[in-house]
């Protein structure tokens, strides 16, 4: 390792990266990061990452006579998820025809930034690239409550971080919203009640365009808002995201934030787009503010090579910049110990929009046909009732209806439903 060729534009290397870190933070740049505006840096001196959830439900004082004892009250739920801070990074190279091309810039003496922009581009990249791949583990966890932190050297292979979301909190549509016949406020209104029963007050729904889309021009919803503006006559519009906002401010209390993101991931020289929220998801939030980018301090930071040139890019992101003989280039890389962690997820709710089985059932017998299986329909009947812990399910529904309140079970509640239905004989 070698100092950088371009030692003398080394002073403009701290102030390029400052000016990106205040767009990046600021959101004056062509990308903004949900991860930046969602989570609030903390450092890590161990290196660990901790998410603590408690499971707590505000619970009235009792009145007592004078001189007796208090009533003893249930202790909160405590779980944690936890994990090791990983490190992320990417490096670039400035091969000698382009370390020409930059000699020949400066000896046609070009305007100083311009030649400064070629020599840091490398550095602005390798900045953004950590904030790109953040914002992918963040929205990709943010959407399923499981996230992966791909390995760059063995294709494949993975830190998988599990955050821990409750199965009692993740919900499928009871008809597929894809489905003419979908009933979306249905399933919004069934989700906030079970959010609100348990103490939690929903704000925010999480959505992508294609799911948006979707609700949008769903029947329910366009009725709903022509009644919402007194509309007039039989051919209602579809609400733009302003309108369905307006809307469901008014009935809810909440509001949609459309998540329109794509990353750009790179290997073995081969660039692929992907979309780091997951498909179909809609995520029920209390606020925007839901967790922490824990950091570290790295190894080399404290322990600098003489020969290259390093800068900071905000709190976590260390820049640095050398070179090498063989083969003659100038490198630069980024690096940083840093992991989006997503606190209090009890108050998290899930609702994936085309989880809904379609009817296969056969009306008027006494079976009900679930995944392949025929049961019978009185314990279908009791389980369901036994899952949701209501007199949910009548011997006078129809298998279509049985079936709608099957798929409005949570995760939860489908697992004490499969374990209480009995198969026919």
């Amino acid at each position: 390792m070698k100092e950088s060729l371009f030692v003398k534009y080394v002073s403009w290397l701290s102030a390029i990266i400052l000016g990106v870190v205040t767009k990046v933070n600021g959101g004056t740049t062509e990308l903004s990061y949900l991860h930046k505006a969602m989570l609030t840096e903390e450092l890590s001196t161990d290196l660990k990452w901790s998410s603590l959830s408690v499971n707590s439900t505000i619970v009235a004082a009792d009145v007592v006579s004078m001189d007796s004892e208090m009533p003893l009250k249930k202790r909160d739920a405590i779980s944690t998820a936890d994990g090791e801070i990983t490190k992320l990074g990417m490096k670039k190279q400035m091969t000698e025809k382009q370390l020409s091309d930059i000699d020949i810039l400066i000896n046609k003496k070009v305007e100083n930034k311009v030649i400064i922009e070629k020599i840091f581009n490398d550095a602005v990249a390798c900045t953004m690239g950590v904030y790109e791949k953040l914002e992918y583990i963040f929205l990709k966890g943010l959407s399923t409550g499981i996230t992966v932190v791909e390995d760059t050297e063995n294709v494949g292979t993975g830190i998988r971080i599990d955050y821990g979301y409750k199965d009692a909190n993740k919900f499928g549509a009871s008809i597929k919203w894809s489905d003419a016949n979908a009933k979306p406020l249905d399933d919004i209104t069934r989700v906030l009640k079970a959010a609100k029963d348990k103490g939690v007050s929903i704000k925010i729904l999480m959505m992508d365009q294609n799911v948006f889309d979707i609700l949008a021009q769903n029947d329910q919803v366009r009725q709903y808002f022509a009644f919402s503006q007194n509309f007039v006559g039989g051919n209602v519009p579809i609400p733009d995201l302003e309108q369905v906002n307006s809307m469901l401010q008014k009935r809810y209390k909440i509001q949609i934030n459309i998540v329109d993101r794509t990353i750009i991931v790179e290997r073995d020289g081969k660039r692929e787009v992907k979309t780091p929220w997951e498909a179909n998801k809609v995520v029920f939030l209390e606020t925007s503010k839901v967790g922490r980018l824990m950091y570290g301090i790295l190894a080399e930071e404290t322990r600098k090579s003489k020969a290259a040139t390093y800068t900071k890019a905000g709190s976590f992101i260390l820049i640095k910049k050398w070179s090498n003989e063989e083969p003659f280039a100038e490198y630069t890389s980024s690096q940083a110990l840093v992991i989006p962690v997503i606190d209090a997820v009890d108050s998290i709710y899930l609702l994936d929009t085309e989880e809904a089985v379609a009817d296969v059932q056969t009306e008027g017998d006494a079976n009900f046909n679930y995944k392949t299986v025929n049961y019978t329909k009185t314990s279908v009947i009791a389980a369901i009732n036994l899952a949701t812990g209501k007199t949910t399910a009548k011997s006078t529904n129809t298998d279509v209806k049985l079936q709608e309140y099957i798929n409005a079970l949570s995760d939860e509640q489908t697992l004490t439903f499969e374990a209480n239905i009995t198969p026919s004989a």
